[in-house]
């Protein structure tokens, strides 16, 4: 990651508990030290917090996702007749326009107002029954489908931090495409991330293909549209060590020419260790990125897929 990059911080919004704010209805915090010391090494974050935002005070009685018929709405847990739930969601189309800005969002897990997904929906009874998002999250994300969002307690699961991360650095620089976006820029931004999407998804690697084919004759604003819409839904589905390794034995084929056979016998044995789980992705990434240098390839060296984010969240040590 380049200095000049690292200066310039990503902003992401996020709820204000887990940056150690005592927001919560007991006047608690959620305060997540990873998001702050490690994260806030490279994020710059945008608190928020619905349920204070809208008048509940600190403390405040609790409040949960409640199903009434056909609609799920926001009530009291002690007082039934408390209903927050067109007050969350009018304070997440006030604050939906600021999300534009954005490059993330970190929500607070089971929360009715913030949680992501899996938040409990409970029945008239108070028997718990469905789960679902925060209404004030839900309006965010229906706002904004693209914009990378996650909950703090998913970014304990090493790959599920290192897909947010990834999602997150690869937004923020179709932001900065975007300011200045022409046919020539959308083929140049797509050439770049080719091989990520094929680690993550093939079928929409060719839909994205066809779709840059266009650049030229269609009309940009909207095929960009297009293309940013699938690219963030393809980029959510997971990587494995098998589209993984795809993906290496495809870069490697760019540059086999000028290796020994002995080296490359030696990367296809690294990738198949990886593959198999015995060793995480940086080795063979490491190993591949060597004998780039030996045999240096302008299209492979382009590829954001070889950094995809800071060397120093180690995040493909542990995937």
């Amino acid at each position: 990651m380049k200095n000049s990059e690292r200066e310039d911080k990503i902003t992401l919004g996020i709820s204000s508990c887990l940056l150690g704010q005592k927001v919560r209805f007991d006047s608690s915090h959620k305060h997540n030290r990873y998001i702050t010391d490690t994260l806030g090494e490279y994020f710059e974050f945008v608190p928020y917090c619905p349920e204070v935002a809208i008048g509940l005070g600190i403390p405040r009685p609790t409040i949960r996702m409640v199903k009434i018929g056909d609609e799920v709405r926001v009530r009291g847990v002690k007082d039934p007749s408390q209903d927050v739930t067109e007050s969350l969601k009018n304070y997440g189309e006030e604050v939906a326009p600021q999300c534009a800005s954005f490059s993330g969002y970190l929500f607070k897990s089971k929360s009715p107002s913030c949680g992501m997904e899996r938040v409990k929906i409970y029945s008239e009874k108070g028997d718990p029954m469905d789960t679902g998002a925060g209404v004030f999250a839900d309006t965010i994300m229906r706002r904004h489908p693209s914009l990378p969002v996650e909950e703090e307690g998913r970014l304990m699961d090493s790959r599920l931090r290192e897909n947010f991360i990834e999602r997150v650095f690869i937004y923020h620089r179709w932001q900065q495409y975007m300011q200045g976006m022409t046919s020539a820029k959308l083929v140049e931004f797509h050439t770049r991330h080719k091989f990520t999407v094929l680690a993550h998804d093939e079928p929409a690697y060719r839909e994205l293909g066809r779709l840059v084919s266009e650049a030229g004759s269609a009309n940009l604003s909207e095929l960009c549209e297009r293309y940013i819409e699938l690219l963030m839904q393809a980029l959510k589905r997971l990587t494995t060590p098998r589209t993984h390794a795809n993906v290496l034995q495809h870069m490697m084929g760019f540059i086999k020419e000028g290796m020994s056979r002995e080296d490359k016998q030696e990367l296809l044995e690294v990738i198949e260790e990886y593959r198999l789980g015995r060793i995480p992705l940086i080795v063979p990434i490491t190993l591949l990125k060597h004998y780039l240098r030996l045999h240096p390839n302008d299209y492979i060296e382009s590829q954001y897929y070889m950094n995809p984010h800071p060397r120093e969240l180690m995040l493909r040590n542990h995937i």
